[in-house]
């Protein structure tokens, strides 16, 4: 009775709150941090062992429910199964499922929201219920680093950590005049042809 009495307790908003976040993001990173050098050695097999550990790291599971329940932007948007949120104990809740199916991981409908464009027709947005948009972020905590590993260093669109205002400064120290070099010059390999 004692058990079933501190299970139920521990799934209140104090539990959630008390939980150690800077210490599961510091798990989270080393994990993804060994992710990065097994890509960049050229061990794939630790890479994918690796990332097989973060997606069933509690810390990446925690972590991956807070982003899309608390975190996001889209947060109280609800997908098929009608939820706009989740509250503590369903959140302790969708830890455990993650957990039971982080191998078999099923994913539910999408819900459809026609949205009209200006030119008179209409575009889909599909949206993922929580617990799929939390399984997603988890899968995106595993994949991310392998893929960072493989970016060029001067890539800075869609990039976590990076924006625009980073190429932006590049340009910037590399072409004002205390600069090395006499040459500099900017070329545009996107540039339109000409009909």
């Amino acid at each position: 009775m004692k058990k079933s009495m501190i299970r139920h307790s521990s799934n209140t908003s104090e539990s959630w709150k008390t939980l150690p976040w800077k210490q599961f993001q510091k798990e989270l990173f080393r994990l993804q941090k060994r992710v990065y050098k097994a890509i960049c050695t050229g061990d794939k097999r630790k890479a994918r062992s690796l990332q097989k550990l973060i997606l069933k790291s509690k810390a990446a599971r925690f972590l991956a429910i807070r982003q899309v329940s608390q975190l996001n932007a889209g947060k109280k948007t609800a997908g098929i199964d009608g939820k706009k949120s989740l509250k503590f104990k369903e959140r302790f809740e969708l830890e455990a499922h993650l957990k039971n199916e982080s191998g078999n991981w099923k994913h539910q409908g999408l819900r459809e929201i026609p949205i009209p464009k200006k030119d008179g027709t209409t575009r889909t947005l599909k949206i993922p219920t929580i617990a799929d948009r939390a399984w997603q972020c988890l899968a995106k905590y595993a994949l991310e680093p392998a893929h960072e590993a493989t970016f060029h260093a001067r890539s800075y669109g869609f990039r976590t950590g990076r924006s625009a205002h980073d190429a932006q400064q590049f340009l910037f120290d590399n072409l004002n005049s205390q600069a090395n070099g006499i040459d500099k010059r900017v070329i545009n390999t996107f540039a339109k042809k000409r009909v």
